[in-house]
């Protein structure tokens, strides 16, 4: 009878043994697993983050550029050759206008 409690106790030991080999190997692979899918999720991030600066990048030229040609368009000397050449404008002569005033009409001689 000491015999077959000392094997079933070694059975037991044995089955014991290989299930923690089993459930460390198990929990090992699990988080091999999840550290790859972690990094594959940071990789794309990255990826994600760097194609978006370049975006960024392409408007900002975008941006200081047609700040330029807005300069460029408001020089009053731009715009009045823009007048002349494709509107056909023409400058105006210079008018007076002269007001004459009777001294009599004055408030000061009242």
């Amino acid at each position: 009878m000491i015999r077959r409690s000392k094997r079933n106790a070694r059975k037991h030991k044995e089955f014991i043994q290989t299930l923690t080999f089993f459930g460390i190997t198990i929990i090992s692979i699990m988080g091999l697993i999840g550290y790859l899918w972690v990094y594959t999720e940071i990789d794309e991030t990255l990826l994600a983050i760097e194609l978006q600066k370049a975006t960024l990048d392409e408007l900002n030229n975008s941006i200081k550029e047609l700040q330029n040609d807005i300069v460029l368009l408001e020089r009053v000397d731009r715009i009045t050759e823009t007048a002349r050449k494709d509107l056909g404008m023409v400058f105006a002569s210079p008018e007076t206008i002269s007001v004459y005033i009777d001294p009599g009409d004055l408030a000061l001689n009242k």
